[in-house]
């Protein structure tokens, strides 16, 4: 009984080390640092972009992919933001970003991506370079998935995954509500 109580206590601990806490993204309370991207889908498709000064003041959630990490979980959590984001009366956006060393080729797919989930207000752009991601934008390259809860043109919130799904939404929806004093 020891020896299994023993492995159970070593397994839970290994878990919680596995979904341990990585930090990502600008601090919370500073300004949207800027954030030039090549717009793939949405109202500036094929354009170079700041988005950050594009949103400005406008609550936004920034979803930051490191490409090579793009799977079926991480595109229903973004999908489960999108849908709550169009639902919600916020009149929120988001801006997916993947961090890719091959832009090109990321500007090609994205639009399939968007074909088959169908967002309805989440923009899917590229940004071409480092995997640390945009200037001042404090990347995790171990964080899979960075997100980025702004208002009024401030980081409200981050959270960064290692593994995520649909589930994980509900905090980065909860976040945006409250900065914004929605329910």
């Amino acid at each position: 009984m020891t020896k299994n109580r023993f492995w159970a206590a070593a397994l839970l601990v290994a878990v919680g080390v596995a979904r341990a806490d990585i930090k990502s993204g600008p601090p919370v309370g500073d300004k949207v640092p800027a954030l030039k991207v090549q717009a793939a889908t949405g109202a500036h498709e094929n354009k170079e972009i700041d988005y950050a000064a594009e949103r400005k003041d406008k609550p936004t959630v920034y979803l930051i992919v490191q490409s090579e990490h793009w799977d079926r979980p991480m595109a229903r959590f973004i999908k489960a933001i999108d849908k709550e984001l169009a639902e919600g009366k916020e009149k929120a956006e988001a801006v997916g970003v993947w961090i890719t060393d091959k832009p090109e080729e990321m500007k090609q797919h994205l639009p399939l991506v968007q074909q088959s989930l169908q967002f309805q207000v989440t923009a899917l752009t590229v940004y071409g370079g480092e995997k640390s991601g945009p200037k001042d934008w404090g990347i995790n390259d171990l964080a899979h998935i960075t997100v980025v809860v702004a208002h009024e043109g401030k980081v409200v919130a981050t959270f960064a995954h290692q593994a995520v799904n649909e589930t994980d939404a509900t905090a980065v929806i909860q976040a945006l509500r409250k900065a914004v004093g929605a329910k």
